[in-house]
């Protein structure tokens, strides 16, 4: 096969592990749950610490602080984040414990009621982390630090983002909810919309660029309505327009975007820019029309289904990506049945399949015609299977294509695993002469044994 290889700028920091004074610097690890909004926080909240003369380390070391950053989008991620303190507590036992992120925010009593956790801290604030670990730490008792997110009116300033050590950078333009979907409490968890101003986003994106990130993914909460609150005349489209211009800048992924906020001028910009990725992420969450009312979803499936065409006529191998909820109360074989039908005419480069769960607040949690787990469990395996063969048939379209990777890990035994702009997992294999190394352009003839099953 023939390869050609471009090389991007990658940066290297030795941390030194002792203060001026020669003590011991102090050392905190991060457990994060959840979505990539997640994930870019706690990466700003590890450059607090830095900042602070702290030591990042792994989960598994051992560290001064202990900070769990938890999602609660399903009662699942409710659980998982319950457990995931819990084991944090129970390998960490002298450590310092904060416990932020959505569940966090809206379950703060039944957080602080865990044996071990000295600080909960939801989802605003997080730049006083510092601060209320000192005082964690002078009154010896555990503190909440949460406050109602119902008034929240800016869009929270965090560290920019430096010595981190992957490809792509998040980049958080937005945060915060004004939809309420009837079965989704991260309205509640994470307020009104707010936008980051832009001078601040794009200041982040070129210093990111600078730092030698060849990608950047944008990271929001309700990302399509960038700039509604800002009253300026910016949106998501002028953002994007901007963020193209940086020199430098490889590559430009959008996170997820719902189906009505696809304006002309945004379809435009996507498809007008060599830069951002053709990969779009558009919740469906049902195939029923009826479901889709009673979930209070703003569009018909023939909205959606015009809006893929408008995408794919602009863009014709353009990959779309979404979600979808099995199992919402009342949903009933013919919608089970009319949702297959619909991932199977979509031709989806890959669908996330969550099934319903309750959560606590939300309208949905009280209908009255719960679907039953064993229900749920089957007409999830269904949509995976259809899934799976969507997925696998917008592949191999690509076999026998020339593409462009990104490498973003290396094994010891020297091979490599990438992304192309399609966002199609790609696994090379070492090559004689040839050392692959991350944050590298590889351009390669697709090939079936390439692609993971």
């Amino acid at each position: 096969m023939a390869i050609e290889i471009g090389q991007v700028k990658t940066t290297a920091v030795e941390f030194e592990s002792r203060t001026p004074n020669n003590e011991p610097r102090s050392a905190v690890c991060f457990l994060t749950l959840g979505c990539k909004v997640n994930q870019a926080e706690s990466e700003a909240l590890a450059q607090l610490f830095r900042e602070a003369d702290y030591d990042v380390v792994s989960a598994s070391e051992e560290a001064d602080v202990v900070v769990v950053n938890t999602c609660t989008v399903t009662n699942t991620g409710g659980s998982k984040s319950r457990q995931a303190i819990r084991r944090m507590i129970k390998v960490h036992p002298e450590s310092i414990v904060v416990v932020t992120g959505c569940y966090a925010q809206t379950a703060p009593g039944d957080v602080l009621d865990i044996e071990g956790v000295d600080l909960v801290l939801g989802t605003q604030d997080r730049g006083k982390i510092l601060e209320w670990i000192e005082r964690v730490k002078q009154e010896r008792r555990p503190q909440n630090a949460v406050r109602g997110i119902e008034d929240a009116g800016e869009f929270e300033e965090l560290p920019q983002l430096n010595e981190e050590n992957r490809t792509r950078a998040f980049l958080k333009i937005q945060e915060g909810c004004n939809q309420f979907c009837t079965y989704c409490i991260i309205p509640y968890a994470r307020g009104p919309l707010r936008s980051r101003q832009p001078d601040k986003a794009l200041a982040e994106a070129r210093r990111l660029v600078e730092e030698g990130y060849p990608e950047i993914v944008l990271t929001g909460i309700h990302t399509g309505f960038y700039g509604q609150d800002l009253n300026s005349g910016w949106n998501l489209a002028r953002l994007i327009r901007e963020l193209v211009e940086i020199p430098g800048l490889r590559r430009l992924r959008l996170s997820s975007i719902e189906p009505m906020e696809y304006t002309p001028e945004l379809i435009d910009c996507i498809a007008s820019s060599a830069i951002v990725c053709p990969h779009v992420h558009m919740p469906l969450q049902s195939g029923s029309d009826r479901v889709l009312v009673r979930m209070h979803r703003p569009y018909t499936l023939q909205d959606y289904r015009e809006l893929l065409l408008r995408l794919r006529q602009r863009i014709p191998e353009l990959a779309v990506t979404t979600d979808i909820i099995v199992g919402f109360p009342g949903e009933t074989e013919e919608d089970h049945a009319s949702t297959l039908n619909f991932v199977r005419e979509c031709g989806f480069a890959g669908v996330h399949v969550f099934p319903y769960s309750k959560r606590q607040g939300t309208p949905a949690a009280d209908y009255p015609d719960q679907i039953l787990k064993k229900v749920k469990d089957q007409r999830v395996k269904e949509l995976m299977a259809a899934a799976r063969e969507s997925q696998e048939a917008f592949m191999r379209r690509f076999i026998g294509k020339r593409v462009e990777v990104l490498v973003e890990r290396v094994d010891p035994e020297g091979n490599a695993v990438g992304h192309t702009p399609h966002y199609i997992e790609v696994h090379l294999p070492r090559q004689q002469n040839k050392l692959w190394f991350s944050r590298q352009f590889v351009q390669v003839v697709l090939e079936e044994d390439y692609i993971p099953r």
